[in-house]
């Protein structure tokens, strides 16, 4: 009867009990390991802080040409803009503690105004037969691409959830900063077709053309846009 006891087998709860609680011993170590990565990597990004003599070392190839295009056309006004950017991405169903990021950003860039003068048709000349009057006819001025100063460009804060810092932790997510300076660019271009650049380039391209017209003999120009 006592080699019986011996040789039976344990009862299923107790190695289930004995198994789960490896099982939370394995997880309990992974959470502590992650977090431990997380302030690791937040201590060495402490700015002014550098633990191992980082070293930056540029490997950075030659830039290289993709296409030349030639421009006929007049910069007649440019603006100097800057604009604060508060870019916040939630998640569904968590809160923003566990998953979801907020980025302040103040963005600097210049915005040029300029009117198309290539591709004139005949008609956009109309001098009279003394050559003492001239009449242009001209297209609206129109906004060029803006253009970041990435120099007096800068993040102010960026708020992260635990799930966010650690993804940083193994991986960068440049789409994030892309994010940023595509909706700075856009502010930046509504803040220029606010402002009127357009209406004070074909001022000056007005005044430029005068300048030169009555220069080479003309009595009166007159400049039209349509």
């Amino acid at each position: 009867m006592g080699e019986d006891t011996e040789n039976s087998p344990s009862p299923p709860h107790r190695t289930w009990r004995r198994s789960g609680g490896k099982w939370r011993l394995v997880t309990g170590a992974l959470l502590v390991l992650a977090v431990a990565l997380m302030l690791i990597g937040q201590f060495l990004r402490l700015p002014g802080l550098d633990v191992f003599g980082t070293q930056v070392k540029d490997r950075s190839g030659p830039a290289v040409l993709q296409s030349v295009q030639d421009l006929s056309r007049y910069e007649g006004a440019a603006g100097t803009y800057q604009v604060v950017v508060d870019l916040e991405r939630d998640a569904r169903f968590l809160p923003d503690a566990i998953r979801g990021t907020r980025t302040l950003y103040v963005a600097n860039g210049s915005v040029g105004a300029y009117v198309e003068l290539g591709g004139l048709g005949n008609d956009a000349v109309t001098v009279d037969a003394d050559r003492t009057e001239a009449t242009l006819r001209l297209p609206h001025a129109r906004l060029a691409a803006p253009a970041l100063d990435p120099g007096r460009s800068y993040a102010v804060s960026k708020q992260r959830g635990l799930l966010d810092r650690l993804g940083d932790l193994f991986s960068d997510n440049p789409a994030s900063e892309q994010a940023v300076n595509v909706l700075a660019a856009q502010r930046i271009s509504d803040a220029a077709r606010e402002s009127g650049l357009t209406s004070r380039a074909e001022r000056n391209t007005t005044e430029m053309l005068q300048k030169l017209l009555l220069g080479l003999g003309f009595e009166r120009v007159t400049v039209t846009y349509t």
